[in-house]
């Protein structure tokens, strides 16, 4: 087809279809293009201000779709759009038609391929029970954060956490490692809603579960200037029969960095940075690695590690993913972008901070050579959890091929 007919074609299709059809498609793509927008914006270390009253922006433009299709289209009167050169209205009324190619065709083809995606097939065995907290304690733990009425709000998840125990096929791990047992922990957003209480029972079934052998944090420990004097009571319950770690997130970054560092190590945790250790486990060395980027700098620079050994990387969010993968990661966790949150039936997740947007919201993925799982974590700054219960993962990592792949969720 001939570029220059494009806008008059594209014309000709806007001018014969339906107007709720063209309304509606319009809506749909305007939203979609704002939220995947947003959601590669929170994916950069742009200052907390700028980023709050971004969103805010965001969210009132795409609330104001229907009104600016409305217009476009004249609802009032013609029920058309305008193509008058140089007006307003012709530039409003291209503006709705990407929008509607959008909406009806590259939002849904991007749906059905994020509902498509397949789980690692290194994931061999995966259960799950929920704690249900708030029944445990014999009320809800609130506590005293600025948002701890949110926690009331019809159907919200907040204290029903998922234990999810997942077994990895790793052919690349020593004979020595099969059986090895990690504690996945990440995001726990210590500001007062959730209550303590609430961080120390799921902490004590942590430990029911049996001690795990490393026990990994991956981020945003405090958000709150009030309460660094939580880490040390919650992460304190903690045991581990090798290491812990445990690197900072981008809440973190905006607190008493040092101070957080600190406190962990109290707890007896290694605290990372951006940076990596060489430990030996069961007679094998592996290499652990931290990520703190972007928002920590200078990122990891591993030119000194030792090559052919087993490298584990904590980081914060999935977006390090291809530098995991260029530097020969073998397994890689992260949180920070907290399964979004708020999932939508048959949808899934809507805002993910991410560059890839909603790509690895949640879940365990396989982009050679690098296995990564990423937790939708404990908590956030605001504790809402509609259809995505925080979550703690503990990772079981096998050599044998002879294992069936089960799920099993309670």
């Amino acid at each position: 087809m001939n570029l220059e007919i494009l806008p008059q074609y594209f014309q000709s299709v806007a001018d014969s279809l339906p107007w709720w059809l063209l309304l509606l498609g319009a809506c749909v793509g305007h939203g979609y293009l704002f939220i995947v927008a947003l959601n590669v914006f929170y994916a950069w270390p742009l200052p907390h201000e700028l980023m709050k009253y971004t969103r805010k922006i965001d969210l009132l433009i795409v609330a104001g779709g229907p009104v600016l299709f409305t217009i476009a289209l004249d609802l009032l009167d013609t029920r058309g759009l305008s193509w008058q050169a140089g007006h307003w209205r012709g530039y409003l009324s291209g503006y709705t038609v990407i929008c509607w190619i959008v909406g009806c065709g590259i939002a849904p083809v991007c749906e059905i391929f994020y509902l498509l995606r397949r789980p690692a097939p290194q994931v061999i065995t995966e259960t799950a029970h929920t704690v249900d907290v708030a029944q445990e304690l014999g009320y809800a733990p609130s506590g005293h954060g600025k948002d701890a009425r949110m926690c009331g709000l019809p159907l919200n998840q907040c204290f029903q956490v998922e234990f999810i125990e997942k077994t990895l096929l790793l052919p690349r791990i020593p004979d020595a490692w099969d059986g090895l047992t990690i504690l996945h922990l990440t995001d726990l957003h210590l500001c007062g809603t959730p209550d303590r209480p609430f961080y120390q029972l799921v902490m004590e079934h942590c430990m029911k579960a049996g001690t795990a052998d490393l026990v990994l944090l991956t981020g945003d420990v405090v958000d709150s200037e009030r309460h660094y004097r939580w880490v040390v009571p919650v992460l304190g319950k903690l045991h581990w029969n090798i290491g812990a770690f445990a690197i900072l997130g981008n809440h973190d970054s905006w607190r008493d960095v040092a101070l957080i560092r600190r406190r962990l190590r109290r707890v007896g945790m290694s605290v990372l940075g951006n940076s990596w250790q060489q430990i030996d486990v069961r007679g094998h060395p592996l290499l652990v690695i931290g990520h703190e980027g972007p928002w920590f700098t200078p990122i990891p620079d591993l030119t000194q590690c030792p090559d052919g050994i087993f490298r584990l990387l904590l980081s914060h969010t999935p977006d390090n993913i291809v530098w995991a993968q260029k530097n020969h990661v073998d397994l890689m966790l992260a949180g920070h972008v907290h399964g979004g949150q708020i999932r939508l039936p048959v949808l899934g997740s809507v805002f993910v901070p991410s560059r890839y947007s909603r790509k690895y919201d949640c879940g365990t993925f396989f982009e050679a050579p690098t296995v990564m799982h990423v937790s939708r974590g404990l908590a956030g700054q605001h504790p809402l959890r509609f259809f995505c219960k925080p979550e703690v993962t503990r990772i079981v990592l096998r050599k044998s091929k002879n294992q069936e792949r089960v799920r099993d969720t309670q």
